[in-house]
């Protein structure tokens, strides 16, 4: 074998198996990232609200404590993500811990002021549960790309995956099965039926698009 050859035959495996490094995403590319997830998560949010479905992560724990006292909706989603902030700070760092604060202030926002915006008058519950765990799964996603999340569950779920290797979907997932056997106790069973295919909609969504390996958080 001629030594180019067998020089050239040596240098493959380093050139296949290094990779150029991701340019860091930009704060205008962060801020349209997370303007155009929580629209998406909005716009899914909407769809369970007005079929009467609950979802899984804090968003279900919000709708829960929505349901159950008929109060703010988005003032709970604000108010319960709080606590995991520490926690945000202290494994993943203020960067990610400022957009996820700035993503659940907007969706908070959103999901007050939409209603003045969008009037939906009926909505079927499997396709509300379809298309809205699709909404809300692909908008965390783009959130997740960038270094952001919705708080809550999303934050353990990240911090797993980093930590561990976990997928986020399939932790999540779990984590939203505990959340979602509340539907039971306040929905109708067709309704918490279609509240828990509403939440593996959105898992799988995460479970197929952000694996660890293949899909790298720049």
């Amino acid at each position: 074998m001629p030594p180019s050859s067998a020089r050239s035959d040596a240098a493959t495996p380093a050139i296949l198996t290094s990779a150029p490094e991701a340019p860091a995403h930009t704060l205008l590319e962060d801020g349209a990232a997370i303007a155009t997830g929580v629209l998406l998560v909005a716009l899914g949010v909407a769809f369970f609200k007005q079929a009467g479905l609950l979802t899984g992560g804090i968003t279900g724990l919000a709708f829960v404590l929505h349901y159950s006292t008929h109060t703010s909706l988005g003032l709970w989603l604000f108010v319960l993500n709080l606590p995991f902030y520490w926690l945000a700070v202290r494994k993943l760092g203020w960067a990610f811990t400022l957009k996820t604060f700035c993503a659940v202030g907007l969706l908070s926002l959103m999901t007050e002021l939409q209603p003045h915006w969008l009037a939906l008058h009926s909505i079927h519950p499997a396709y509300s549960a379809i298309a809205g765990g699709t909404l809300v799964g692909v908008g965390m996603l783009i959130m997740f790309r960038h270094r952001c999340s919705l708080g809550g569950i999303a934050i353990a779920a990240l911090y797993l995956q980093e930590r561990y290797g976990w997928r986020v979907g399939h932790v999540q997932m779990v984590l939203d099965g505990l959340i979602l056997i509340s539907a039971f106790a306040l929905l109708e069973l067709d309704r918490a039926l279609w509240s828990i295919l509403a939440g593996v909609v959105l898992n799988q969504v995460l479970s197929m698009n952000h694996r660890p390996g293949r899909y790298v958080v720049v």
